[in-house]
Parts: C-alpha cells; structure tokens; sequence
C-alpha cells in the first residue's frame, strides 16, 4: 500500500492508472525555498513532502512551470492567474516535476521536464478561462487536459498533467510497489 501524499485529482487519476493500492494524504509543509534551478527545486519540494509522512511506502510530487527563468507556481488570485497566462500566452515554456518515492529505508527522487506552448490568446479568452476551468490549484494557471489553451507539448503528457507516469511506472516496479 502506498501513500499518495496528495490530495489532487490529476494525480488520484493518474496513479490510477498504474494502481488502485494507494490512499492519500495531504502533505504538511512548507513550499518555500531559496532554490532557483527548477528540476533541483521541484525535487527539493517533492523530498519534503514525502518525508512529511511517516509510512512504509510514500510518493509525493511537486510541478512548477518555468519560462525565461521565472517561475509559475499555483495562483494566489483570479487577478494572478489572468497575469500569468497573459505572460505564456503565445509561448512555449517547461512543466517540471520532481517525484519522490520512499519505500522502506529506500528512497528515490527524480524529475521529468516537458515542454509546452500555449496558444495565443486574447485576454478576454484569458479571462473566460480562468472564469470557467478554475484554474487556482495548478501550477502555471491551466490545466493541459481541459484542451482549451495548449497548442503542442514535447515529452511526458501526464509529467504536464503532474506525476510523470512513463519514469514512475519503471521506478515503482524496480520498486516492487507495483
């Protein structure tokens, strides 16, 4: 049985995928770090959550978004959100996301970096988005899934989605978790 140490719904559907033997809890930390380089920072974040449970088998998960050096976390407000897809808008950036997986005395840590470019949107279109899909609980403000704003994406589907499937999957059977 592993614990899932989050309660998103992209990632309970996505390690659904490769297990019904999880549970989930939130994890309890702080996400703030001075860290800049964003696969060490996504990494980073993912340890701690992980290690902010104490079970036998945790997998914990952190997405940034990243383009010209800045980062894109969640969005703090609608006013938020609206800015950082005005920014992306037309653009291709990179979603990381660091994984870590404790199983027993063992511990793994990877992340996955794919590259995504958005469409060019007005900022009426911008408005309307962030009005109907809600995007406040994902990093960079959109959700590749709904299909709406992305244009093409390189590499990992579900890494964009939050919890890079392909690498888990090998990683969680070397494992024996699965």
């Amino acid at each position: 049985m592993i614990c899932l140490a989050s309660t998103s719904p992209r990632r309970i559907e996505l390690l659904r995928k490769l297990t019904d033997d999880f549970f989930t809890e939130a994890p309890e930390v702080n996400e703030n770090t001075a860290e800049k380089k964003p696969k060490r920072m996504v990494k980073e974040l993912a340890l701690r959550k992980a290690q902010s449970k104490n079970y036998e088998n945790i997998l914990a998960a952190d997405t940034i978004v990243t383009r010209g050096g800045k980062i894109y976390g969640k969005p703090k407000s609608r006013c938020d959100a609206v800015k950082i897809l005005m920014e992306l808008s037309g653009k291709t950036h990179k979603v990381y996301t660091g994984v870590a997986i404790k199983c027993g005395a063992k511990t793994v840590v990877f992340a996955v970096c794919s590259k995504v470019k958005m469409k060019k949107l007005t900022k009426s279109e911008i408005e309307n988005y962030v009005d109907t899909e809600k995007p406040f609980d994902k990093a960079g403000a959109y959700a590749v899934q709904d299909g709406r704003i992305v244009e093409s994406y390189k590499g990992s589907y579900s890494n964009i989605m939050g919890l890079p499937l392909e690498k888990l999957e090998r990683v969680l059977y070397k494992l024996g978790l699965i």
